[in-house]
């Protein structure tokens, strides 16, 4: 029987009747990438109870610390994995779960845990595959991930996989589904609340066909709507896998897949946030030269603006920036060409993409830095965006503020299991 790109999964989880899960499931590493703060009050808060925050490495950490101390990190990192799988998770076999997020603005978003054939995705532009990122993939931020995934048995995903269900097909079918509580409990530093649902065999049955049908005759049934770089390195940890197995042996390995969540984006809950951008060590008469210099010699039909916050000891003073002639269709897309142009010529530079005005005001009035806020896209304009232009610009869009993201949770083996192990 034909199987969907998207199906059940042996997931991991440990018994939350025992642990407390508010310390346990952990917000995506490449969130607060500039802020250790929120990171150290998650280092706090955490302690020594079993938390995914052990088995993650926060990237705000990647340029501050020295080799010697990253490596320590990964190591770390191994023998938390190893000891959870050994002593903490209990192995549900070939499920689904039923998620309800609260976000927080008390919305409930809904979705879908399983596990995603990377056989059907592809993350280069102008890639054709079923399923597809939406934004650029910057390769330079995949050999980071890499070293924690290459050789680690096991995985906690962030990705959010979309799926373009206009009549609610699949999530109303999973409202009516009979289910059985798998988790239940507040999200960590303000993040919400969480709860999942084991689905029967029979409505992961039905689930399957749903999205079976679904992708029959769609152009694009799958976007990578959060955690593009998480799917693209799970990616290149299986094309490694291919090249040391052989593409026939490698076909029935764990790392074939990705652990991830299937959200509609039709979900009333789900709104489109822009990623806003900051930059570091930059004199601001410069920035401005630079950006006139630009904008001058673009020869489009779009007026776009960009409102510009320069951190002052005495606060923020803010000044409005419009290219009169742009080309690219987004002002996220103009923007980003000015900028990776300027990093070029002026490699002292830093930048940084922050979810969140108010990150990025904080950002600017603490390190005199100057940030970039605008307009974002519409959810609705991203599967006809990506299926006709290919990827977005990188960083085009959040699936909400960052403590909205989805939080590391549910785990899976990707790697063989040895003798005696679950699943």
């Amino acid at each position: 029987m034909k199987k969907p790109l998207f199906t059940a999964a042996d997931i991991f989880l440990p018994d939350f009747s025992q642990i407390d899960g508010e310390k346990y499931a952990c917000i995506a590493c490449d969130q607060f990438t500039s802020e250790p703060k929120y990171w150290q009050k998650v280092e706090d808060l955490v302690g020594s109870a079993p938390s995914l925050y052990r088995i993650i490495l926060p990237e705000c950490y990647l340029e501050s610390e020295r080799e010697e101390a990253l490596s320590a990190r990964i190591a770390d990192i191994r023998k938390h994995m190893v000891a959870y799988r050994e002593g903490l998770f209990t192995c549900h076999k070939d499920c689904m779960i039923y998620v309800k997020r609260t976000d927080t603005a008390g919305n409930i978003r809904r979705g879908l845990v399983g596990k995603i054939d990377l056989e059907a995705y592809c993350y280069e532009k102008g890639s054709r595959s079923p399923v597809r990122a939406t934004e650029g993939t910057v390769l330079s931020r995949i050999p980071p991930r890499l070293r924690v995934r290459r050789g680690a048995p096991l995985e906690a995903p962030h990705v959010m996989i979309l799926i373009d269900d206009k009549d609610d097909t699949l999530f109303s079918a999973l409202e009516r589904a009979e289910k059985k509580t798998a988790y239940k409990f507040p999200l960590m530093l303000g993040g919400g609340h969480i709860e999942g649902y084991f689905l029967s065999e029979e409505d992961i049955a039905k689930a399957e066909d749903i999205l079976l049908q679904m992708e029959e005759g769609a152009p694009l049934p799958y976007a990578v709507g959060d955690g593009n770089h998480s799917l693209a390195t799970a990616k290149a940890y299986y094309e490694e896998i291919k090249q040391a197995l052989g593409e026939e042996r490698a076909l029935s390995h764990p790392a074939r897949y990705a652990l991830a969540e299937i959200v509609n984006i039709h979900d009333s809950s789900l709104e489109f946030e822009p990623i806003y951008r900051v930059l570091f060590n930059v004199n601001p008469a410069l920035l401005l030269e630079e950006m006139n210099a630009f904008a001058q010699a673009q020869t489009g039909e779009k007026e776009q603006e960009v409102t510009l916050l320069f951190g002052k000891q005495d606060g923020i003073e803010e000044e409005r920036f419009v290219f009169p002639h742009s080309a690219h269709s987004l002002t996220v897309g103009t923007l980003q060409a000015f900028l990776d142009g300027f990093l070029q010529r002026y490699p002292e530079a830093k930048l940084d993409y922050i979810h969140g005005e108010d990150s990025v005001r904080a950002l600017c009035r603490e390190n005199g830095a100057i940030g970039f806020l605008f307009d974002g896209m519409k959810k609705e304009e991203l599967f006809s965006s990506v299926d006709k232009d290919g990827s977005l610009p990188r960083k085009t869009f959040s699936m909400g503020t960052s403590r909205d993201k989805r939080y590391y949770l549910e785990c899976r083996s990707i790697a063989p299991l040895g003798e005696g192990a679950q699943c």
